[in-house]
């Protein structure tokens, strides 16, 4: 862990300001960046953690180094972390009151990473707001809502997962040719047309891939539609070492899809890309009966938090959110629709589309 840093002016604990992209403090606003000795910390190495030895010894790298809250909603199931000593009064990720206080897990697996803020408040509520303009078939009170203030920064759980694979694949590979035949049409009259063959043939290959940071969410509070609309999260290149400080001040979920379920995801995943790969490999134009055996070797994984900003909000009787990447700035929502806008469009639709056949026609 990096030790926690004071602000020199009043003394209480820095957090991460994404909008000065620095240590900021709360309290009085002094903005402090960090020293060389930090910086070089905050550039370490991110090691890659053994992903059989964790599943053998499922106590290792267990705590969070520092006190914190947690809290449950009971309506979406989201457990939010705190460690700046909050307390939550609603969900962030729903809105609902119906919260409780969960009890503090020393299990939980300790982030070893994360992707700080990038993109500030403003920005996002800029963003938003453009996006309320853009859906033309919202009803007008919605549209008229702009419900920013509502707008939440919070850390998801990722895992991710490297691994070495090693696949022998056999098929039938499939080629195309063409012989001509006559036919009689409508008319009774003799034509010749080009009618496709495939000529199957035995092939076999072998497969070498490397999985580099292949992400499996371990959020349940974000939907999950949304989440992949935002991603990727530039977890290769971008991580930065685990600080209480990018976290102090902001909501953290605890994950609840645990490493192994994760691993078994993660696996599921791999095993549809390395039989996608091995199906490139199919010569010819096209293939049947495709059968690949594969093995893989230096499994590891890191578990790493991801920065989104969140609108959770409910319309009638259903809830809905709006997810933007604290990094990237991409954004995606879901919103209520108005029958009556989608209804009148379509007669306009219908109208527009006989006056052209009208002018066609005459």
């Amino acid at each position: 862990m990096v030790a926690k840093h004071v602000c020199p002016e009043c003394g209480g604990n820095l957090e991460w300001n994404a909008k000065a992209q620095s240590l900021k403090c709360p309290y009085c606003g002094t903005v402090v960046p960090w020293t060389d000795d930090q910086q070089k910390q905050l550039d370490g190495e991110i090691v890659e953690q053994d992903l059989a030895a964790a599943l053998a010894h499922p106590a290792s790298g267990r705590g969070w180094g520092e006190a914190r809250r947690e809290y449950q909603c009971q309506n979406c199931r989201a457990i939010s972390v705190f460690v700046d000593g909050r307390v939550a009064s609603r969900c962030d990720f729903c809105g609902s009151p119906a919260i409780q206080a969960h009890e503090e897990r020393n299990d939980a697996i300790t982030p070893q990473s994360l992707l700080p803020f990038k993109i500030s408040d403003g920005q996002v509520r800029d963003l938003i707001r453009k996006w309320y303009g853009s859906r033309w078939f919202a009803p007008n009170k919605f549209k008229n809502a702009a419900l920013t203030d509502t707008l939440k920064g919070i850390y998801l759980p990722y895992w991710t997962f490297d691994a070495h694979v090693q696949a022998q694949w056999r098929a039938d590979a499939g080629f195309y040719y063409y012989t001509t035949e006559q036919y009689r049409d409508a008319n009774g009259n003799i034509s010749t047309r080009q009618v496709r063959h495939v000529r199957w043939e035995p092939a076999s290959g072998s497969l070498q891939h490397f999985f580099d940071d292949e992400l499996v969410a371990g959020t349940v509070g974000v939907h999950q539609g949304l989440l992949q609309k935002v991603e990727p999260f530039p977890t290769r290149t971008d991580l930065k070492p685990y600080s209480p400080e990018f976290v102090r001040g902001w909501t953290v979920e605890r994950y609840q899809v645990d490493l192994n379920r994760a691993a078994t995801i993660n696996e599921g995943d791999m095993d549809q890309q390395v039989q996608a790969l091995c199906a490139r490999q199919v010569p010819g134009d096209t293939y049947r009966n495709l059968q690949v055996q594969r093995q893989y070797q230096g499994r590891s994984f890191k578990h790493v938090l991801v920065p989104v900003w969140l609108v959770g909000y409910t319309y009638g009787s259903k809830s809905y959110q709006i997810l933007a990447n604290g990094y990237t700035g991409q954004l995606a929502g879901e919103q209520p629709y108005s029958w009556v806008k989608i209804m009148l469009a379509a007669i306009a639709a219908i109208v527009v589309l006989a006056l052209l056949l009208s002018l066609s026609q005459s």
